[in-house]
């Protein structure tokens, strides 16, 4: 008869800690998101532990029963969970993200998470777009496609055949499995997209199957003798703690065995406190405040990854430790609660005592309809409708020369043309830019590429692999400009150059000589592509941004406000070696008003995720600024202050 064990629990809470110590972005807890593994080895073994107990008392598996109880187990506090979030989204996030929270809400709730990260290009530590407050789900999604089909092997095999023969085949299926799971690991793994490789069922199965290997080997007579007592469960901390220090989730050798590796240390540490419940680490786990913060950790778990992306020092005017504490406080508080007023009354029929048929369906049913009409009435608006946006007025554009001469010949005219270069920023002004008629545009900059191209960067303090494909951009911006042959070439750049990037021998940035340096170059060379049709080049500055913070609140090294000048200043350096040609652009002074990041200017929400534009504030407050200016550089009018306004034209040194 399979029995209770707390060791088991204080496991767990050594898990989630692990997991909130990592979001949490606390030093020293690099590899914090195998805490998540040691999830999926608990899941592995438990499940399959009481499908053989099943099997060995009754002679075979109620699948339907089983499913209900995960149903019961799990269900209605990731209902609260969601319905929460998405009404919280509704308040603090902007149209877009909230329509993205709202598809992956739906995924969350289909259990399809993980593969709604994949298709969406989600990295772990993506940059290129704002995690979602449900990011977390995938985890679950993959637990539970697990819970779908592991009892359907596991029955079919245990069908007909002795229990040592079927257990020995459940054993070999595991192994094979786990090979499997590994070698597809290693092969799709990409350095500079490991999201397919993280999030995949396939690929993280292996965790999963140790962990039910292990209840497998456990199952057959005799065998905890072997795996039980202090020597393994220590073993099995050590390595587990080891890895949780020095991982890094982008390091190649993660996915060629680390995860496997890390899967195993968790399994010798179940295997051991279940053989050998009397052993001293198996008592030190059954610590009463270890088992506490395990009986919750679904909840902890649940809750902690909304309220860390909803509760910043934006929102809360907190930082540092103060804003680590609210935010661990606010997750205990709501698992807390989930626990006893969601999880415990479903899991143990109050519900059932309380209402006289079906009682916990029922109201998981009505739970489920009220999460489904609150993802329906998200997409209202969370006040009254907004007034119409006032016109963009734009003063009418000449026509600009067809080409540039050198001969007295009048040219014929046409529109001014216009091309936009740079990274995601730069696609996102160009993008949502008003029809302007009297100007051609063209949107050629790159997403997720800047002009600094060395391949180790770091983004958020976390070593990764600059894209690939990043380096051709010369070439593709050279044949953009020859193609559109336009009269302003447009260029920004407003983050990948502000990263810390290793470069002669260690990690450097925006502002240290040697790398302003290589910088410097890279600007020389983007504003000869911007300029290969002999167009005039506006350099926009780079704007202040709030992306993501630390644990204590503090920035990372991309989102300070001394790179941000560091960089706008050396764009001015280079602009004037190359006088007559390259025209700076104050584009930082329009959308941070106040010397500081902000997100609204006038009252208007600007910044969609702390970084990119919202299609509003281009419209309304970029635009206006904008269009004249580069209608005037088309025109070959006036560079100076004095011509226009908020613009810095390239000066000779002196």
């Amino acid at each position: 008869m399979w029995r209770y064990h707390p060791a088991l629990d204080g496991l767990r809470a050594l898990a989630v800690t692990a997991v909130l110590l990592f979001h949490a972005g606390v030093p020293g807890v690099g590899g914090g998101f195998l805490g998540v593994d040691a999830f999926f080895v608990l899941s592995g073994f438990l499940i399959t532990s009481l499908l053989l107990d099943e099997h060995r008392r009754t002679g075979r598996i109620d699948l339907g029963r089983f499913w209900r109880h995960r149903v019961r187990r799990l269900l209605p506090a990731l209902l609260a969970m969601l319905a929460a979030t998405v009404v919280a989204g509704r308040y603090l996030l902007d149209p877009d993200a909230l329509g993205l929270l709202r598809t992956d809400a739906w995924a969350a709730l289909g259990y399809a998470a993980n593969w709604r990260m994949i298709f969406r290009g989600t990295g772990y530590v993506a940059v290129t777009a704002t995690p979602s407050p449900l990011q977390h789900t995938w985890s679950l999604a993959i637990e539970e496609q697990f819970y779908l089909l592991w009892p359907l092997l596991v029955a079919g095999v245990l069908v007909g055949l002795a229990t040592r023969t079927a257990r020995r085949l459940l054993l070999a299926g595991c192994a094979a499995g786990i090979i499997v799971s590994a070698l597809l690991c290693a092969a799709l793994f990409q350095p500079a997209a490991p999201g397919r490789a993280y999030f995949g069922t396939d690929t993280r199965a292996q965790a999963l199957l140790i962990g039910a290997a292990s209840a497998v080997l456990l199952a057959r007579s005799g065998r905890a003798r072997y795996v039980g007592g202090p020597v393994p469960v220590l073993a099995g901390v050590a390595a587990t703690a080891g890895l949780w220090h020095l991982a890094s989730e982008q390091a190649r050798w993660m996915y060629h065995g680390g995860l496997t590796a890390a899967a195993l240390a968790a399994a010798l540490v179940v295997t051991g406190v279940v053989g050998d419940p009397g052993s001293g680490p198996a008592r030190l786990l059954a610590l009463p405040p270890l088992v506490w913060l395990g009986r919750i950790s679904y909840g902890v778990y649940l809750w902690h990854w909304p309220l860390f992306t909803f509760a910043t020092t934006e929102t809360t005017g907190l930082s540092r430790w103060p804003l680590l504490a609210v935010r661990l406080a606010g997750a205990l508080a709501l698992a807390v609660v989930s626990y006893h007023l969601i999880e415990l009354p479903v899991r143990r029929g109050l519900l059932a005592r309380t209402l006289p048929r079906h009682g916990p369906a029922a109201v998981t049913a009505a739970a489920a309809a009220a999460v489904l009409l609150t993802i329906g009435l998200s997409t209202l608006p969370a006040g009254p409708p907004p007034a119409v946006a006032a016109p963009v007025v734009i003063p009418p554009i000449p026509a600009a020369p067809a080409h540039r001469t050198t001969g007295r010949l009048p040219a014929p005219t046409r529109e001014p043309r216009v091309t936009f270069l740079g990274d995601s920023v730069s696609w996102t002004i160009g993008t949502y830019l008003p029809p302007h008629p009297g100007m051609w545009t063209s949107v050629r900059a790159i997403q997720g590429c800047g002009i600094a191209t060395l391949p180790d960067i770091l983004q958020q303090g976390t070593p990764h692999t600059n894209y690939p494909g990043c380096t051709e951009w010369p070439r593709r911006w050279r044949q953009a400009v020859i193609k559109d042959s336009p009269d302003v070439s447009v260029i920004l750049l407003n983050r990948w150059e502000l990263m810390d990037r290793r470069y002669q021998g260690g990690y450097q940035h925006v502002g240290q000589p040697g790398y302003d340096g290589y910088l410097t170059d890279r600007l020389d060379l983007a504003i000869q592509a911007a300029a290969t049709r002999g167009a005039a080049v506006a350099l926009l500055t780079a704007a202040y941004t709030h992306r993501a913070e630390r644990s204590d609140g503090s920035l990372y090294g991309e989102d300070r406000p001394d790179r941000v000048d560091a960089w706008n200043s050396l764009l001015r350096r280079v602009a004037a070696r190359h006088p007559g040609r390259v025209t700076v652009l104050d584009l930082n002074a329009v959308v941070c008003p106040d010397g500081r990041y902000t997100a609204t200017v006038h009252g208007l929400r600007v910044r969609s995720d702390g970084l990119h534009f919202t299609p509003a504030g281009v419209q309304q407050v970029i635009a206006p600024w904008l269009l004249p200016r580069l209608a005037a550089l088309a025109v070959g009018g006036d560079r100076g202050p004095a011509g226009l306004p908020g613009s810095r034209p390239g000066r000779q040194r002196s």
